[in-house]
């Protein structure tokens, strides 16, 4: 698979971010196996449009860094769709703008790939606190709150149901089975931290394919910049809510059996464990065991009760997501 060309999608939306794209962009131009190239994707963002297309104008005009305006709707789901359609590998690899990967990152998602069965790779990711340490009530449990690897999911080259968006990547040929990343279920800029856009797809393609094979491999690390604002348990509280309505969406899509299926495992498996650890931890005057406990309880509570609300609207129609076939691109 040494010859297979990797397209890397960034999605950026805001100028605030605009060190962290930087350091985004050059951390893939590193890598020891080089990118076919590097698209940065605009969300209905004028003045970061202007601003990219003159950083990247050299780089734009070799064809390794690309700046693209969003195509679709605002939001994420439908950046990552102008990004794939205009992307040119047989591999498209997904990073947040306010992530770096590591040296070896395209080289693990390309090893992946070289069973033509396998449809993504994922990889690992990393918090990297504002604050310099995790805050000591913040259960690794819940890492997904702010786009991390969590607890709980297994280590090394393993298959799974889904890859987590903000590192990872598929085949060309997966999109062309499956269709792009559903509008109106992700983040859009604006609104509550919604997600799940990611595994929504990997259960559409692999009812479309079947034999599609989906895997992570814990080598293929970034490292994600966690704002001070979402170290507070105000955040965590907020982003479950988010992901319990998500949750909703993706279940009615999909059928609660297949939307829940990892769910169920994490939430009567890994979460228990957690809690306990963390009583443990509290009787042995450990810093933070009580709160971290105390926060997956809560967390599991508030992604029930938004999971109830957004299943109620869904049912009312007050909530849907639609999915567009992806056109262009080098196929």
């Amino acid at each position: 698979m040494s010859g297979l060309d990797i397209s890397v999608v960034i999605c950026v939306y805001t100028e605030d971010r605009w060190e962290d794209i930087l350091a985004a962009v050059s951390s893939v131009r590193a890598q020891s196996r080089p990118a076919l190239e590097t698209l940065l994707v605009v969300d209905h963002n004028p003045a970061l449009l202007d601003r990219l297309a003159k950083e990247y104008k050299d780089h734009e005009e070799t064809g390794e860094v690309r700046v693209l305006a969003n195509a679709g709707p605002r939001g994420l789901s439908a950046g990552r769709n102008t990004g794939i359609a205009a992307a040119r590998g047989e591999v498209i690899a997904f990073l947040d703008d306010d992530a770096v990967a590591e040296r070896e990152w395209l080289r693990r998602f390309a090893e992946g790939y070289a069973d033509p069965r396998v449809m993504a790779v994922g990889g690992r990711t990393m918090p990297i606190w504002a604050s310099g340490r995790r805050p000591a009530w913040f259960p690794e449990e819940f890492d997904w709150v702010v786009g991390c690897t969590y607890k709980g999911l297994p280590p090394g080259l393993v298959q799974v149901r889904n890859v987590l968006g903000g590192n990872a990547s598929f085949r060309r040929t997966a999109f062309d089975a499956a269709g792009g990343f559903a509008t109106g279920i992700g983040r859009d800029g604006d609104k509550r931290p919604l997600g799940c856009e990611e595994t929504e797809l990997c259960i559409r393609l692999t009812r479309a394919r079947p034999d599609a094979i989906l895997l992570i491999d814990d080598r293929a690390v970034i490292h994600h910049r966690v704002p001070e604002a979402r170290e507070h348990f105000g955040y965590f509280r907020t982003r479950a809510y988010a992901e319990g309505l998500s949750k909703a969406l993706v279940a009615r899509s999909v059928g609660a059996d297949k939307g829940l299926e990892s769910e169920r495992r994490y939430t009567t498996r890994v979460l228990p464990a957690g809690v306990v650890r963390g009583l443990r931890d509290a009787v042995l005057a450990r810093p933070g065991g009580a709160g971290r406990a105390g926060a997956i309880v809560a967390g599991v509570l508030t992604a029930a009760g938004g999971y109830v609300v957004g299943s109620v609207r869904a049912r009312k129609g007050g909530a849907t997501f639609s999915v567009v076939g992806i056109e262009g691109g080098s196929q």
